[in-house]
């Protein structure tokens, strides 16, 4: 086949999943071209769950060979959450080399049109979906994700959210037209007559630094709006979650190749133990744009020091819930529980902070005190996670000793209310399994406040008593102001109350979900229509996805022709 005819028959396969693509971002509707469920895979040369687990398995220990320019040693030494080793090693690169590798293949990429590069990407996707049950097994074991949830968030929402990326990059670059006859009146003269051409360039490479807890759901947004805008992408994976991203560059340039372009437009690089090489990539000349996710310092950094690219980060932030009353009391510490619960809190979406009047709340169940909130959510935590089997199925497993050192150390803040134990996966042994910790502070205590004011990443949760909803109120606000929130919560049933917290999260830019008690929890955004962050408080500087995520990933240059 010749490249021509393959993007044709790109064009045919995928423009209609695109123009759904543009139709959701539109209407915020629900909408996703993949499937959840692990049995609507198996059909259609995807693979089911005995091949997926077949094909996971086979790639124990061996090399990741993505037949790069500028290799020039190979690193590995992943260890998953879950004990097994996973001896898999990938190419390390000498940026010197695999740089300008990278750049040759931009101008034909930048020449084949905003159209030709959305339905390569989404090619790309509907192979790494093709592989969704594999993809969910590498994410299991380097994140540390039960399995259901290394399915779906690390498989249908990843891709969703690189889809998402990829129709709002679209959007942006064809809102500009190809070309324009510009015809300017001169009264008596002759008008003047210039024809226009407007072709949108990329910025040069763009980087991916990717994450531990998400390297898929994370690190595809960045990945394919840099792409889809004519940029080409360097992939620089977290040293203990390289196989997810190290699959997905393996196939999208197998589709480059493909398609006709250079599958150097998109490449990986691994670091030996301690090299720290995110910083020396990140303030290469050849880097124009940064993606990443991880430690407020670290984006700090990236922010103060990579001046010479355009850099989206996503931070930590302290999330904060508000619980004044609820008409469904029952309803909201199930709600609470699950959110808290959910891959040990580790997602940067989880509740940290819940704020409650020391007097109590009203419910429709009557008056509850701050004690009994408390007492009965811990409860309602207990008998989530009381099956050994579900709780596994909810927890999954520590990603990384850090956390394991912050849940022990957070019941020395206050009083506990929910000590956590440890959990036995009979699946594996080497997993370490812990239930969260409910710790009780005063939110009149300076001590106190130092707790929970910073960011506690881990399943460790405080339950902060204030004087009044609106003490609550004005907390949340400078929770958000000093330390950015990734996700808002509130309770109540007051209309004063929730106008007063809607208005704190619209003057701080703070994505807010009110009285959640159903099957839609605070830590979760469904890509096409929930904003991931918002990009207007400390916790993300970019929100995930709208047009301004995209639209700095390339500028528009005119040629201007007399007629």
């Amino acid at each position: 086949m010749t490249a021509e005819l393959t993007v044709h028959e790109l064009i045919a396969t995928h423009r209609p999943t695109l123009d759904q693509a543009l139709e959701a971002i539109r209407t915020r509707a629900y909408w996703s071209p993949h499937p959840e469920h692990p049995k609507a895979y198996g059909e259609h040369g995807s693979l089911d769950a005995a091949a997926g687990k077949a094909a996971f398995d086979a790639l124990l220990g061996t090399r990741v060979d993505l037949g790069q320019p500028g290799t020039d040693d190979w690193t590995g030494g992943e260890v998953s959450p879950y004990g097994i080793e996973l001896g898999v090693t990938y190419p390390h690169a000498d940026v010197d080399t695999l740089l300008p590798a990278m750049r040759a293949g931009q101008r034909a990429w930048r020449d084949a049109g905003a159209e030709v590069r959305a339905v390569v990407c989404l090619e790309i996707l509907k192979r790494i979906s093709d592989r969704t049950h594999e993809f969910a097994h590498a994410v299991m074991h380097t994140s540390g994700q039960a399995f259901m949830m290394a399915f779906q968030a690390g498989g249908p929402h990843a891709q969703d959210r690189g889809l998402e990326a990829v129709a709002y990059a679209y959007a942006e670059q064809v809102r500009t037209p190809d070309t324009a006859e510009w015809t300017k009146p001169q009264g008596k003269r002759d008008p003047l007559a210039l024809t226009k051409a407007f072709t949108p360039v990329p910025r040069g490479i763009a980087l991916v630094i990717g994450c531990n807890t998400f390297p898929t759901w994370n690190g595809y947004p960045g990945l394919f709006a840099s792409l889809a805008t004519g940029n080409a992408v360097l992939v620089k994976p977290h040293p203990r979650a390289v196989l997810p991203l190290a699959l997905t560059v393996q196939v999208a340039r197998q589709v480059l190749t493909e398609a006709g372009f250079d599958p150097n437009l998109v490449a990986l690089t691994t670091e030996h133990p301690g090299e720290g090489i995110a910083k020396t990539l990140a303030t290469r000349p050849e880097i124009k744009i940064i993606d990443y996710t991880g430690s407020t310092a670290f984006g700090d950094w990236l922010e103060a020091n990579a001046r010479q690219a355009q850099v989206y980060t996503e931070k930590a932030g302290v999330n904060t819930v508000l619980v004044e009353s609820t008409g469904d009391y029952k309803g909201m510490l199930a709600n609470l529980a699950f959110s808290l619960s959910l891959y040990s809190g580790q997602m940067c979406t989880t509740p940290q902070n819940l704020l409650i009047p020391r007097d109590g709340i009203r419910t429709d169940e009557g008056p509850k005190t701050y004690d009994e909130v408390v007492a009965d959510l811990a409860r309602a935590v207990d008998g989530l996670l009381g099956d050994d089997a579900r709780a596994n199925a909810l927890l999954g497993a520590i990603v990384n000793p850090d956390v394991k050192a912050r849940l022990e150390a957070a019941a020395g803040l206050g009083e506990v209310a929910l000590a956590s134990r440890e959990i036995a996966n009979p699946e594996f042994p080497g997993a370490v399994v812990r239930t969260p910790v409910i710790v009780k502070l005063d939110g009149a205590k300076p001590d106190d406040e130092a707790a929970y004011m910073s960011e506690c990443f881990g399943p460790v949760s405080f339950a902060v008593a204030v004087d009044s909803a609106d003490d609550a109120v004005e907390l949340l606000r400078r929770t958000i102001r000093d330390k950015g929130a990734m996700t808002v919560g509130a309770y109540t049933v007051d209309a004063d109350v929730e106008r007063a917290v809607e208005e704190v999260c619209l003057e701080e830019a703070a994505q807010l979900s009110l009285n959640l008690v159903g099957g839609v929890y605070v830590n979760q955004t469904a890509a096409f229509s929930d904003f991931h962050g918002s990009g207007g408080n400390a916790a993300a500087n970019a929100a995930l996805c709208d047009g301004a995520f995209v639209a700095n990933r390339f500028r528009v240059i005119e040629v201007r022709r007399e007629a």
